[in-house]
């Protein structure tokens, strides 16, 4: 069963033991969400728009203007900006923190979900908004929910401002709502929000909905904005701006809902307890975690749970804990990109990530070091940076979709560049024997391919590239 320490986890380190009871051992981690590990600065969302994104927001536009005949004082005003607001910084220290709840953490289970979330309700990456929005909306939304209901989480998630930028919700404007009438050339109601809502966060095509429910919910939605003002554009927090809310009641699946502020919540309550959101939710899970293809019998102990527990997503959790511990050893997951990479930064003991002492060394204004970029710059690298989704439906959990010749390639460079993180002392055979009995269940499989190696940096090449760790 050392294998399910990879599944649902990053494995086992090597100044860990092996848990006795594997199942215990995450069952236990998911009733409570601890404060997080890192120790250095966490910027709140609040701080993140106020100071930095509203700066950028003014600033762009009157840089643009002062240079836009000038193609090479435009680089350097736009790059000058950047340092200013510690554009380029920002996304490595969402990662370090991201990564050491990964790596050290007590938790690593619910990290692992953590992670599962994220990707769940994806931010698009757009520019400047994705530096300054995405890692405090993953660590003050997505993060503090894991031990609330999916109908708050849900809520949550779909009123940020990161999400309401995202998918353009500000530019949702109800044709018959006063401000919709007075300015009929410029509104218009924006539906991107809805349709995701619909299809990648609740109930999915399966539901069977149609473009009137999407339209309806859309009305729905018209009103929830990120505040605007003309000196800072939409950089303000959330509100409902009844100006802008379509009147009269809606119709979605049939039921109707009446006109107002309160519609959105009571529409997120139908669609969670909506059939197909369950069966979406729990075949998502068992995808994550399990297999491509989930089966009606790995799926039915989260859909119960789902439903018993009116979706309090702890239990949710442990049915699909439970489901992968069953599963075990019958199926081994292909692993994603950053997974792949954090389990192989635990095992072999990396100097990673960036430290909070090196991190908060960092003043806003100056140019960043390498060391104050690594993280961001790995992933991307690497060709799977967390807060680098192009599409709102996050990154794919399909093997498919990762085991192209160029992605494979790109880890077997990778596991070599990384050498460099491994600390001195740990660079000898023994040690990779070590962590290998502590991971996998027929070590000596693994040994005798080992031993092909000549140089330290060979074994791990060899190890972190061998198919039985690609899976987990």
């Amino acid at each position: 069963m050392k294998n399910f320490f990879r599944k649902v986890a990053f494995g086992i380190g090597p100044n860990e033991e092996v848990p006795s009871d594997p199942l215990a051992w995450a069952l236990n981690q998911l009733d409570d969400v601890p404060d997080l590990t890192w120790k250095g600065r966490i910027p709140s969302g609040k701080e993140m728009i106020e100071k930095y994104a509203r700066k950028n927001e003014i600033e762009l536009k009157k840089v643009r203007k002062k240079y836009k005949d000038d193609k090479k004082l435009l680089k350097i005003g736009i790059e000058r900006l950047n340092n200013e607001t510690g554009l380029h910084f920002w996304p490595s220290l969402e990662l370090s923190i991201r990564h050491t709840e990964a790596m050290y953490s007590n938790s690593p289970v619910l990290a692992k979900l953590w992670f599962f979330w994220s990707n769940h309700f994806a931010i698009v990456d757009g520019g400047f908004r994705t530096a300054f929005y995405t890692g405090p909306y993953e660590r003050e939304i997505i993060r503090p929910n894991l031990n609330q209901t999916f109908e708050k989480l849900v809520y949550d998630a779909t009123t940020s401002p990161a999400m309401i930028s995202s998918l353009d919700n500000s530019e949702n404007i109800g044709p018959k709502s006063k401000i919709g009438k007075k300015n009929k050339k410029s509104s218009s109601i924006n539906e991107n929000h809805a349709r995701e809502l619909l299809e990648l966060h609740t109930v999915s095509p399966a539901a069977g909905y149609t473009q009137e429910d999407i339209t309806q919910l859309a009305y729905i939605m018209t009103g929830w904005m990120n505040g605007y003002s003309k000196s800072t554009g939409d950089t303000l927090p959330v509100e409902f701006n009844k100006d802008r809310h379509q009147p009269g009641k809606k119709t979605i699946f049939g039921k109707t809902y009446k006109s107002g502020k309160k519609g959105l919540a009571n529409v997120i309550k139908d669609l969670v307890n909506h059939p197909n959101c369950r069966d979406f939710i729990a075949t998502k899970l068992c995808r994550y975690l399990i297999t491509d293809n989930p089966t009606e019998e790995m799926k039915r102990p989260i859909i119960k749970a789902f439903k018993d527990s009116d979706g309090f997503l702890p239990e949710i959790h442990k049915a699909a804990i439970r489901v992968a511990f069953e599963y075990n050893d019958q199926y081994q997951k292909f692993q994603k990109p950053e997974n792949w990479f954090l389990q192989m930064a635990k095992l072999a003991d990396f100097s990673w990530p960036s430290s909070p002492t090196i991190m908060d060394l960092y003043e806003v204004g100056n140019k960043p070091q390498l060391a104050h970029t690594q993280p961001h710059g790995k992933l991307w690298s690497l060709g799977h940076n967390p807060y680098g989704s192009k599409q709102p439906n996050g990154f794919s959990d399909f093997e498919v979709d990762w085991i192209s010749p160029e992605l494979l390639i790109r880890r077997l460079v990778f596991a070599k560049d990384c050498f460099e993180l491994t600390k001195s002392k740990n660079n000898n055979f023994k040690f990779y024997k070590n962590i290998v009995k502590k991971n996998f269940d027929n070590p000596e499989r693994i040994f005798k391919y080992l031993e092909k190696a000549n140089k330290p940096y060979e074994i791990q090449i060899l190890l972190f590239n061998h198919p039985e760790f690609l899976r987990a």
